[in-house]
């Protein structure tokens, strides 16, 4: 079973897969910090001074004046703000790696186009398999 273990583990892809999960994770954090300490000041300053990290509705009924005070007060609230910052986040992370694989796909050619499998009937035009030796269409004898 350890040696089963071993062949798997020591395949490429799970390798691969590894690499870029540990890649991914780091890669996210530089976005999320890319987003909240960047991005999202100067689209919230844009927008009036809007702070998005603190836009909540509190469900209780109480008004809060901060989601850090709504929390320690253990009240329910929607987090809209925050799901407004993960969806940027999540646009921009796209786009990034839209970016990343157009590019990487330059450095490798197309792919060949597979070879003809059909050849055309002389006689009435119709494609047919290349080992044909008459045609369904027009019987003719290839």
């Amino acid at each position: 079973m350890f040696g089963e273990f071993k062949k798997f583990i020591m395949r490429g892809n799970v390798l691969d897969l590894a690499i870029g999960v540990i890649i991914g994770a780091a890669f996210g954090k530089i976005v999320t910090s890319l987003v909240n300490d960047i991005f999202m000041p100067v689209i919230g300053l844009g927008l009036g001074a809007v702070d998005f990290s603190n836009r909540f509705i509190s469900l209780n009924g109480k008004v809060y004046d901060t989601l850090a005070a709504a929390k320690a007060d253990k009240a329910p609230t929607l987090n809209y703000g925050i799901f407004i910052n993960t969806m940027i986040e999540f646009l921009i992370i796209a786009f990034v790696i839209f970016l990343i694989v157009k590019q990487v796909n330059r450095f490798f050619p197309a792919p060949p186009p597979p070879p003809p499998s059909t050849k055309e009937c002389p006689q009435c035009c119709t494609a047919i398999p290349l080992a044909a030796k008459r045609c369904p269409a027009c019987t003719s004898t290839l």
